[in-house]
């Protein structure tokens, strides 16, 4: 066992089980992010499902993402909730001069279903508000974001760096898209990323999943399991 320095005596340490190694971290420097768990990517009749995704593994996700927010929460780690879209008129979307305006699904819809429009990621809509399984809690922290990175145009690196976090677990949807691009972008401003794969959910074909974890593991972070985050943080709270 590594003889841990006189800073580290003080931290509440834990050792979180994980793949391509398990990883110690501080309880202390630790947050959840909340990737998207909005009705547009969880619900029937939300962005997804009208855009023809399949939707079947949101359920699991809510599921097992509750489980994880409640062992945070109980052990004193900040959750962070990420909420994307954008303005009532789409002006955040970016309009034609935009990549975002041609590859965004959702803008795709409603282009393509006019009576859509102003329905889909609309700020204050139905389609925009977090699954009622998963309402912030006092305390939590929720954000708005209006691309796929939760870093790109927001709080986040402040909000975290001002709590002295260090390390980020994420659940949400999806994983290939915006929960992959938020650990991304993480890594690359020295944040410590830690996929659970089983409060993840895909936008598509399920080689998306396996392709995510692949590249989370081998080039930027680590991926565990919402067993092994609860049995590991879980005993904080005790």
């Amino acid at each position: 066992m590594a003889v841990e320095t006189a800073i580290e005596s003080k931290k509440r340490l834990v050792t979180l089980p994980a793949r391509p190694e398990p990883i110690r971290v501080s309880v202390d420097e630790t947050a959840v992010i909340v990737i998207d768990m909005q009705n547009a990517y969880a619900s029937p009749g939300g962005y997804l499902d009208l855009a023809g995704f399949d939707i079947g593994g949101a359920a699991k996700v809510i599921e097992q993402s509750a489980k994880v927010l409640d062992a945070a929460r109980a052990a004193g780690m900040p959750v962070v909730y990420f909420q994307n879209g954008w303005d009532a008129d789409y002006v955040e979307a970016g309009g034609p001069g935009s990549p975002n305006f041609h590859k965004s699904n959702a803008l795709k819809t409603m282009r393509a279903r006019p009576e859509l429009q102003g329905q889909l990621l609309s700020r204050g809509g139905w389609d925009y508000a977090l699954v009622e399984a998963l309402a912030p809690k006092p305390g939590d922290i929720v954000l708005p974001k209006t691309r796929y990175s939760g870093f790109f145009n927001s709080q986040l690196d402040s909000v975290l760096r001002a709590r002295g976090i260090r390390n980020l677990v994420f659940v949400g949807i999806a994983t290939n898209v915006c929960v992959e691009s938020t650990l991304r972008d993480g890594f690359f401003l020295e944040y410590f990323g830690v996929l659970l794969e089983d409060a993840t959910h895909q936008a598509g074909p399920e080689f998306l999943q396996k392709a995510t974890i692949y590249n989370v593991e081998t080039f930027f972070g680590w991926v565990s399991t919402v067993a092994d985050f609860c049995g590991a943080f879980g005993q904080i709270g005790e």
